[in-house]
């Protein structure tokens, strides 16, 4: 009987630099990894492949200027409002310094207690103990200040309200959780929240602005040649030195089926690809939900597509086998794992409690809290066992 199910290993490669060759790379690091670490592919096995190391193998880079001189084509100047942008130094600071150069005047409105991916200014202890409604109150820095004096984050040590006012000598902060109370100041409006933004802009437009622009719709072509993304724009972009950005890669869906043929002529096996980024958990401690990415995973081969289809093996054992012996119950459970086959579990009692998110956003999520995000190194990683159960030996 099998005893390992699934397993996943992280896969040291070299440092991915611009215009390597990733295909080839990773596929010599597997080969490293099936000769000297005593691992053997098998169809059905998963290779995820960290968005950063695509987008830096393809250049996929833009500087502030080049940044600053699209947002200025797009507002030609003036005064704009920021809405909602995350509490980070290494995922929105460059854009806004970006956008300053870009204008003349930029009111940048943060959402409070927290961010939308739970980044904390202040707690909603906080908020109660200052009688305050979020969706109404909306606050001046001076304001801010008055009622919480300085507040850093919990785990950076940064006060974003101070940091976000340095990046630029035309920024403004206020602080609201209600979109359209950024109208008051200006009606050219980017919205900078993430998995939210189009019901801001919605909103936006409804209330009358003239202009609202979504991160996702900066830099979607080159601009003095930069790189860009074509679906994401700015999103998914985060901080490659004091003056560029690394963007979201481009074409990962080429880059998966290439990835997998080169995986064949390898191993013979066929191996389903993803590339993957920041992974959908949160925090139970801070309070921080990790996904500042607009997807977890861009890019993946047609066998991760769909969401698990399983049965609740405790719910089953502890109810329908469980006048049986420890042996017979193992059988009916084996004999019950076998007849779901093509049969979908939704809405059935004994699937209750199964995750129902996409494969790929399950997989995305392991493949981050594997890799890491800073200096393991293992920018790929190999899952094996994935889609095995307790009826396969």
């Amino acid at each position: 009987m099998r005893v390992i199910g699934t397993s996943a290993h992280g896969l040291r490669t070299p440092i991915i630099r611009e215009s390597d060759d990733l295909t080839a790379i990773i596929c010599e690091t597997l080969k490293n990894a099936i000769e000297h670490q005593n691992i053997r592919i098998n169809d059905g096995d998963i290779i995820g492949i960290t968005e950063a190391v695509v987008a830096r193998s393809q250049g996929n880079y833009a500087t502030i200027d080049q940044i600053a001189a699209d947002v200025k084509s797009k507002f030609n100047g003036g005064h704009v409002g920021v809405v909602f942008p995350i509490l980070s130094r290494n995922r929105f600071a460059m854009l806004l310094k970006a956008i300053a150069r870009g204008v003349e005047k930029v009111t940048v409105q943060l959402s409070y207690p927290a961010d939308e991916v739970g980044n904390q200014l202040i707690s909603w202890e906080d908020v109660d103990d200052k009688q305050l409604n979020p969706y109404s109150d909306c606050l001046t820095e001076a304001d801010y200040r008055r009622l919480f004096g300085e507040t850093k984050h919990r785990f950076t040590g940064i006060d974003y309200v101070d940091y976000y006012k340095s990046l630029g000598s035309n920024i403004e902060i206020i602080l609201c959780a209600d979109p359209k109370r950024i109208l008051e100041h200006t009606d050219k409006v980017i919205a900078a929240d993430i998995h939210t933004r189009a019901r801001t802009k919605r909103a936006l437009n409804a209330a009358g602005a003239k202009q609202a622009v979504t991160l996702d719709e900066i830099l979607t072509k080159p601009v003095n040649g930069s790189g860009c993304n074509e679906l994401y724009g700015l999103l998914g972009s985060n901080k490659a030195s004091e003056e560029r950005v690394k963007l979201f890669p481009r074409d990962c869906d080429v880059f998966v089926q290439k990835m997998q043929r080169a995986l064949r002529e390898l191993s013979g096996k066929t191996v389903e690809v993803l590339v993957y980024g920041d992974g959908g958990f949160k925090d139970p401690v801070g309070g921080i939900w990790e996904l500042a990415d607009p997807v977890i995973a861009p890019a993946f081969t047609s066998g991760l597509t769909g969401t698990p289809n399983e049965l609740k093996l405790k719910y089953i054992a502890d109810n329908d086998y469980a006048h049986l012996s420890k042996e017979d119950a193992r059988k009916a459970i084996e004999e019950a794992i076998k007849a779901k086959a093509g049969r979908d579990q939704m809405g059935k009692m004994e699937s209750e409690g199964t995750t129902p998110r996409q494969i790929t956003d399950l997989l995305g999520s392991l493949c981050d809290l594997v890799s890491g995000s800073g200096d393991k190194g293992t920018p790929v990683v190999l899952i094996q066992g994935y889609f095995d159960n307790y009826a396969i030996k």
